[in-house]
């Protein structure tokens, strides 16, 4: 069973204080990763109103994964990031950080080709809840009641949720075609 950082699950009521903090790491990023790159507050923080894990979910978009790979470790890891190099086989095309590690953590960093589907689905199922608070409701409750079912198991967690998430992506990508 893969552990949730820092103990059981915790979901919480929207912060208005989220996309600041998106943007103060955002500043941040830029500075050691070249501002050029695409960057983009995504997951249940990014969306007002939503109950989430209080975690900023970011996402980068690359020109090319592998030299992203070669080249970002070291200087994400000075702005207190961890490389998880084990997720690669579960998230094939994409490098994935956590910052506050052991936990709880504060940030999850996936940096992908913005060619990659998961860049796509990622911000339509944002996009989606933002424009559809009542949706965005029932995601969080759903989130909660899991969080309460599933403790500290966030593989369990994941898997319970992604039906729904798959949903409302297909949804998304049918009302707003591609990104």
């Amino acid at each position: 069973m893969e552990k949730y950082g820092g103990g059981a699950i915790e979901v919480r009521d929207y912060d208005p204080h989220w996309p600041i903090f998106f943007e103060e790491e955002c500043s941040r990023l830029r500075f050691v990763i070249g501002p050029a790159l695409k960057i983009e507050h995504m997951g249940s923080t990014s969306v007002p109103g939503l109950a989430s894990k209080p975690i900023i979910d970011i996402l980068v978009g690359v020109p090319n994964l592998s030299r992203a790979k070669s080249t970002f470790v070291s200087p994400l890891t000075q702005l207190g990031y961890s490389y998880i190099p084990e997720y690669e086989a579960w998230l094939p095309g994409e490098l994935f950080f956590r910052k506050g590690m052991p936990g709880p953590w504060t940030h999850h960093l996936h940096v992908m080709e913005q060619s990659n589907p998961r860049w796509r689905d990622f911000l339509l199922f944002r996009d989606y809840l933002r424009l559809h608070p009542e949706v965005a409701a029932s995601y969080g409750s759903l989130k909660k009641s899991l969080a309460a079912e599933f403790g500290e198991n966030i593989e369990g967690f994941r898997k319970a949720k992604h039906r729904f998430v798959r949903e409302i992506t297909d949804k998304a990508l049918s009302e707003f075609g591609h990104l």
